[in-house]
């Protein structure tokens, strides 16, 4: 049904998580859809996901075959990458000791190690230092720049960060290296003294490459530098830089950057890459993970990225990268199960601050509608944790939301987590403007910022006056964009076999949600801790399993439980289960409304 602009599917106007659904095709994206599923043969399901997504009917066959060769760009045309690349290539030539600056996260550890296997290639000694999280703060800082200087660095190469460094980058400078960074983050100030900045997001650059994430940036870098050792005497044979693509794969999905032009490439092809398990740091994780299927986007961002990231967060910072970047198993093999272990005392510490966080959240929420950015705060929270939960409430309260993590003396480490529309990096670089941050930086839909407890109070009211009619216009215009309606009987392996071919699904290409009309509920309960399990069958018995993630204490929890035996209308992705060898679908509900 339509009204004014808008075009509900199902007719459903407020759903259990109060959104309306919507068609994700308008008419003129039902046209191109009819006319890539016939002239080229592809099932309409997959051809309306295509069109949804921006594919034009001349782009199609392409688009589902994806290519290194076809989409790579020119290195060449990233601002600074030629200076860079050259003198790389010099490091190389002359046996420097490269130090490798990186950060704590998936996208940092994948960068460094893809450095270090570069330059270890050609025999380049290469040490890796990632800063602790809680002691130095995020990216370079001058001690450390001059303690790798004196530990006989020549160069230092910043990955994943190093483009608002300038005070540590000139202390490296004074110290006697050079620096050359790797970036991809927005620029807040003037360029670091380096030798080169390579950043997609640099002002001047006109590569049209702003959505790469760091690996991918790094990547291109290792491209021109091969391109460049080649043009040199004696050269000698360059390493196989598409085995490396299971590294950039990762970062590009843990980073949550766009799936769009190159970057599907990279996940599609690193994926093949992977599943080849010649890494031996990325195998030990999968088994840590206890993955018992080919290795897909999924296990990447939530089962493999969250146990790298627990060493940044809770551990050694360092222990993500030395996983990625060496070749003993055994030793890969000790690594990933101390990122497990890690990664399970984090789960702990985050369900306990979740809690907290939610009943102060929740407390503000009933008041009336709340404030439009979300600031909950606590001197009990682990600093490390606090970009999950503030990822978490973002998603319970549907608004921006920082949650700050106060240490003794009153100073606070925040994260932020925005929703799609609001730049969350420009409201915090104008809190740092206005005075109200002792620092902060980030992008649109992520930030981290440190707050003095005193300013506390003028910063939620400064973050109100900026932000609220923004949000409120946001919030009201929120709706699920809805693929496809299918039923039971038609939730297939074939069916999602032919969907997995327009993937791999993330970030700027999201995965296809499809409405299950008029199902009985047969089925809802609690399992593992928070998911609601649920049985649907369809108007002709068909059976389909279901899970609705972390939605027990929800408004969709309470919906499906307040709707056992009823006859509703549902919501959700296609997934495959995989237990003791058999492939079951599986539909992960994001929603559900009544008939």
């Amino acid at each position: 049904m339509t009204t004014g602009d808008r075009r509900y599917f199902l007719d459903v106007r407020r759903s259990a998580r109060g959104l309306a659904w919507e068609h994700r095709l308008d008419p003129r994206g039902e046209n191109v859809a009819l006319a890539i599923a016939q002239s080229h043969g592809i099932p309409d399901i997959v051809a309306r996901v295509l069109a949804g997504r921006g594919v034009a009917q001349d782009e199609a066959e392409r688009f589902l075959a994806p290519t290194i060769r076809d989409l790579l760009p020119d290195p060449a045309t990233l601002t600074d990458m030629e200076t860079a690349a050259s003198r790389l290539a010099d490091a190389v030539t002359r046996g420097e000791k490269v130090a490798i600056f990186g950060d704590y996260d998936v996208d940092g550890a994948s960068s460094s190690a893809m450095m270090k296997r570069f330059l270890a290639h050609y025999g380049v000694a290469a040490e890796i230092y990632i800063p602790d999280r809680i002691f130095e703060g995020y990216g370079p800082n001058p001690a450390a720049m001059r303690e790798l200087v004196e530990r006989g660095a020549s160069l230092i190469v910043t990955v994943d960060c190093g483009t608002n460094s300038a005070e540590a980058i000139a202390a490296a400078n004074g110290a006697g290296a050079e620096v050359v960074v790797l970036d991809h983050h927005q620029v807040g100030g003037d360029l670091p003294p380096a030798v080169a900045v390579v950043n997609p997001n640099r002002e001047d650059d006109l590569s049209r490459q702003g959505h790469l994430c760091a690996a991918g940036v790094v990547f291109l870098a290792l491209v021109q530098t091969v391109k460049e050792l080649r043009r040199r005497p004696g050269a000698q044979p360059p390493p196989d830089l598409l085995s490396m693509l299971d590294l950039v794969a990762l970062g590009t999905v843990c980073d949550v950057v766009p799936l769009v032009g190159v970057n599907r490439a990279f996940v599609v092809k690193g994926l093949v890459a992977a599943r080849q398990m010649k890494t031996p740091g990325l195998a030990a994780l999968a088994r840590v993970s206890r993955i018992g299927e080919p290795l897909n986007p999924y296990h990447l961002g939530f089962l493999i990225g969250p146990r790298i990231n627990a060493g940044g967060r809770i551990g050694n910072a360092a222990l993500g990268s030395n996983l990625l970047a060496g070749d003993d198993p055994v030793e890969a093999a000790s690594i990933a199960e101390t990122l497990d272990r890690l990664n399970t005392e984090r789960q702990d510490m985050e369900t306990v601050m979740l809690a907290e966080a939610r009943a102060e959240a929740d407390a503000e929420l009933m008041a009336g509608e709340g404030p439009a950015v979300l600031v909950t705060a606590s001197e009990r929270w682990h600093p490390g944790i606090v970009g999950l939960i503030a990822s978490r409430l973002k998603d319970h309260a549907r608004r921006p939301t920082f949650a700050i993590a106060f240490d003794p003396n009153g100073k606070g480490t925040g994260s932020g987590r925005s929703i799609p529309g609001f730049d969350l990096g420009k409201l915090v670089r104008e809190a740092v403007a206005e005075g109200l941050l002792v620092k902060g930086g980030g992008h649109a839909m992520a930030a981290g910022i440190t707050v003095e407890r005193g300013r506390l109070g003028p910063l939620r009211a400064f973050f109100e006056e900026r932000s609220a009619e923004a949000v409120t216009r946001l919030r009201d215009a929120e709706s699920l964009k809805v693929d496809a309606a299918l039923s039971a009987d038609g939730a297939t392996l074939t069916l999602f076999d032919a969907l997995e071919t327009a993937g791999p699904f993330g970030s700027g290409h999201p995965t296809p949600v499809m409405a299950m009309p008029r199902h009985r509920l047969a089925d809802a309960r609690i399992v593992g801790n928070g998911h609601v399990r649920a049985e649907l069958r369809s108007q002709t018995g068909a059976r389909l399993e279901a899970i609705a993630f972390r939605a027990a204490e929800t408004d969709l929890g309470t919906f499906l439980f307040n709707n056992r035996g009823a006859t509703i209308h549902l919501a959700g992705t296609l997934s495959v289960n995989h237990w003791n060898g058999n492939k079951r679908m599986q539909l992960r509900i994001l929603d559900a409304a009544s008939v």
